[in-house]
């Protein structure tokens, strides 16, 4: 892991990653959240939503975005304030999910760095949204 200090930030400045969602991804994720609603795990349920197949959680795709804030984005020692998270298309399982967070806003005063938050699936957007993340600073 890495740390881009909040005095090296810059408007503009982004990280990307891409992850394929698999069905261990699923099963691991209900059983760590508690989340078991069958239009995820149960395939003759999923078939008669509208839907139509399994989709995968809305927060297993969500957390992709936790992870690359910090693994890269500012990375490591960063510290989440708010997310804000909009659900535009579902994620289906094998389906390459690519996020992307971008510096929106810089607070100098408070340490504060605003990304702005997408993730994509096939070129279309499955999540977006605004995280607010206390960066490190380089005299911490």
């Amino acid at each position: 892991m890495k740390s881009v200090f909040f005095e090296d930030l810059t408007l503009g400045m982004a990280a990307e990653s891409s992850r394929q969602v698999t069905e261990a991804d699923v099963m691991a994720f209900a059983q760590v959240s508690g989340d078991h609603n069958p239009v995820h795990l149960d395939a003759d349920y999923a078939a008669g939503t509208i839907f139509k197949e399994r989709i995968a959680h809305g927060m297993l795709s969500a957390s992709f975005i936790s992870a690359l804030i910090a693994g890269e984005l500012p990375g490591e020692g960063s510290i989440y304030l708010s997310q804000t998270l909009m659900f535009r298309r579902p994620v289906k399982l094998g389906a390459t999910v690519v996020t992307r967070v971008s510096v929106a806003a810089l607070d100098a005063e408070k340490g504060r760095v605003t990304l702005a938050c997408a993730s994509s699936v096939d070129g279309k957007p499955v999540i977006e949204g605004e995280a607010v993340i206390l960066a490190p600073r380089k005299s911490s």
